[in-house]
């Protein structure tokens, strides 16, 4: 494919184009019908169904910094306690996407959370470029605890062991950097290509961390050099893996163009391999 178009997938993903601009600028140079195309087809790909009968799934709230924060909670049936999960989503908000990731994580013996960090505007609307617009008018800092807070819910859930985790994709790998300098009893961090910490804030972090990253991901992996040295120099266990020739968003099993379906299994085995050291040891 045109290295311009997949140029342009790359901002449509990352939020710096909305669906209009990146139809227009796609059209110019492979046409209307071959950019609709090309366009995310949310949902496209669920894995595990939202009636999976071996699961039970609620729409929830619990108290954030800004209010009360919509989720969705999953876990196997049963009154077993389980090590949590908090699921953070993409630029799009909380879409049936990571509702279907969460749902994939329970099955494998986890209590995961997902929740929208749109709840203070209203919650994540249908048309994911008015969920983009809307993430653009979020409180950082109060966006932040609003998690931070989730990891407090998770900790003391009947149905949690105490032991907490968080990973994010794209947006929310950044969320989840920040959530590991936030919260000092958060016990394992995995973003997937998120935008990294600053450099002092680096050793207030506490968890360890599995950080995935895209070969073909020239801005966020503009920060990887600094984060790792800062790192280092605090003396945080991590373990950075890159994919080389996967774009930004691999995992996201609901972009035909963006999926790397080798860089996305290899990446869920190395996921749940450290979430089950992690969390359940």
């Amino acid at each position: 494919m045109d290295a311009k178009v997949l140029e342009l997938q790359g901002q449509y993903a990352q939020g710096k184009l909305s669906r209009r601009e990146f139809l227009e600028k796609a059209s110019l140079l492979i046409g209307s019908a071959a950019a609709l195309s090309l366009m995310p087809a949310i949902a496209s790909a669920e894995v595990v169904p939202a009636d999976d009968a071996r699961l039970q799934i609620e729409r929830i709230t619990y108290p954030g910094e800004t209010g009360d924060i919509r989720a969705t909670l999953a876990h196997p049936k049963g009154d077993a306690k389980l090590p949590a999960l908090i699921i953070i989503h993409e630029n799009r908000g909380l879409n049936p996407h990571i509702e279907d990731v969460g749902r994939r994580f329970a099955l494998e013996g986890f209590l995961t959370l997902a929740p929208d960090a749109l709840s203070p505007l209203g919650g994540t609307p249908k048309d994911p470029d008015e969920a983009r617009e809307m993430i653009g008018k979020l409180d950082a800092a109060a966006t932040v605890k609003n998690y931070v807070a989730a990891v407090q819910y998770l900790k003391t859930h009947p149905l949690s062991t105490g032991k907490v985790g968080c990973m994010g994709f794209c947006w929310g790998g950044g969320m989840t950097n920040q959530v590991a300098v936030n919260a000092a009893d958060l016990d394992a961090a995995v973003p997937f290509y998120g935008m990294q910490p600053k450099p002092e804030d680096v050793p207030k972090i506490k968890a360890p961390l599995l950080l995935h990253y895209a070969g073909n991901d020239e801005r966020i992996n503009a920060g990887i050099a600094a984060y790792e040295d800062a790192l280092k120099k605090a003396s945080i266990q991590y373990t950075l893996y890159m994919y080389d020739g996967a774009q930004h968003a691999f995992f996201n099993d609901t972009s035909a163009e963006r999926y790397n379906k080798e860089a996305a299994q290899l990446a869920w085995e190395r996921t749940l391999a450290f979430l089950n050291e992690k969390l359940k040891m």
